[in-house]
């Protein structure tokens, strides 16, 4: 019975805060409170500390550090530079907007942030060079995903976090965090590949008259957060790389135990501080607070959701009822079709990470493909005109004609098109492991 009411308090706070704009954690953090003391007998100091600290601290010091990249400019230089190199060759557009939106959001911009300033630019694109607005969405949106989900980005970090909580090694989540990196971007260059050579969409923008202004060069505030983003990358990056190939190394076991990316960022932050490479106010303003909200309340819900067993009853029921080589699969579905309403880093991974463990041990399935497949079925949907991407790409629309021509077409073509091909890698994927 409190497992059911769990389920359905996590469904009606998105809902609620799909229907009325309000942060979908705080209606997490009340229902939490509500069944957490009032119908598990939990103390309020025990529904405190289910509040997700550590994710909460590494979101907030990576964050931070990276909004000196988007307050001083640096981003969106950088994107400007990556697309003029592409101006000779038209037909290759599409590869160029997905490959400066991978490359700014895997360097810490974000999902949103890249979204936010690349759309635009996207969509001008697509008036200038007759490259369909369909195929520019998908490429800005596919690229700021997938360098999010880069073991050192906003959402990467987000999934190793959540696979820790769900008791993951912190070795084995960066792992599971890389394969989803490289499945997410492999599909779009599939999908992008299909739309620009086998359409014949390539050879009309090839035909246009496409007219690139020269970019202004990076400052010297710019070029050093753009110095620092890349050293603070490289230390993430390199301590768990060296651990997983030396393991038994005892001086690389020892720097890989004092590596810890948001102190890492902490410090980074100070140093950027100090360099005067952002105001200080500008920077905090910049930090996706909404964001850190929704996740840790929704975090807060699910580890009311475990106490009450609902995570291990869910997990059985599936272990039980589907076959095994088709739970990957399945799990794709659900996290997409809760994805076209919902954010992926705030309700679906929270809501679906937590059952993986238990699945996977009593199956004999690698956690690996689980999580894949779950990250992978909800970013295919996120371009759906009613969840986050999709409506952003429809905000960046110049005009209220051009809005009302995209909104179908995000929704009948682009969200579909996702979908397919989330659906067919994650098969391959399942029948490859199996």
């Amino acid at each position: 019975m409190m497992s059911l009411l769990v389920v359905a308090a996590i469904v009606v706070a998105v809902a609620l805060g799909y229907k009325t704009k309000i942060n979908i954690g705080l209606f997490a953090i009340a229902f939490a409170y509500l069944i957490g003391c009032f119908g598990m007998g939990l103390s309020p100091s025990e529904v405190i500390s289910m509040w997700p600290l550590k994710i909460f601290f590494i979101i907030f010091a990576v964050c931070l550090f990276y909004s000196f990249a988007t307050v001083n400019g640096t981003l969106e230089k950088l994107a400007e530079h990556l697309i003029y190199r592409c101006r000779t060759m038209p037909q290759l557009l599409p590869f160029a907007v997905f490959f400066t939106a991978t490359v700014i959001s895997a360097m810490g911009a974000g999902y949103y942030t890249v979204l936010a300033f690349m759309a635009p630019i996207t969509l001008l694109l697509c008036e200038r060079t007759g490259m369909s607005l369909i195929t520019g969405g998908m490429a800005v949106n596919y690229g700021a995903l997938s360098g999010a989900n880069f073991v050192s980005s906003q959402s990467g970090i987000i999934f190793r976090g959540l696979m820790v909580n769900a008791g993951v090694s912190e070795n084995d989540a960066f792992i599971n965090a890389a394969a989803i990196f490289v499945s997410t971007l492999v599909i779009p260059l599939l999908v992008l590949s299909v739309l620009v050579f086998l359409t014949g969409h390539g050879k009309a923008m090839k035909a246009t008259a496409y007219v690139a202004t020269v970019p202004t060069p990076l400052n010297r505030e710019q070029k050093i957060t753009l110095g620092l983003t890349l050293t603070m990358m490289v230390i993430v990056l390199a301590a768990p790389i060296a651990h997983i190939t030396f393991p038994d190394n005892a001086t690389v076991s020892f720097i890989n135990s004092k590596m810890d990316i948001g102190l890492i960022a902490s410090l980074f932050s100070v140093i950027a501080l100090l360099l005067k490479l952002g105001d200080e106010r500008k920077v905090l303003a910049s930090v996706p607070w909404a964001t850190l909200i929704m996740i840790c309340g929704v975090g807060m819900l699910i580890s009311v959701a475990i106490k009450a067993g609902t995570i291990d009853l869910l997990a059985s029921w599936m272990g039980s009822s589907i076959p095994p080589i088709m739970v990957p699969i399945v799990f794709g579905i659900v996290a997409a079709c809760m994805s076209l309403f919902s954010s992926t880093l705030g309700v679906v991974t929270p809501a679906l990470f937590p059952m993986v463990p238990p699945i996977a041990a009593a199956l004999g399935i690698d956690p690996m493909v689980l999580f894949v497949a779950i990250v992978v079925g909800a970013q295919a949907t996120s371009i759906s005109p009613f969840s986050s991407g999709g409506s952003l790409i429809l905000g960046s629309c110049p005009t209220e004609q051009s809005r009302s021509s995209l909104f179908p077409q995000l929704l009948f073509r682009a969200a579909p098109v996702g979908f397919i091909a989330a659906l067919i890698f994650n098969a391959a994927f399942t029948f490859a492991d199996f």
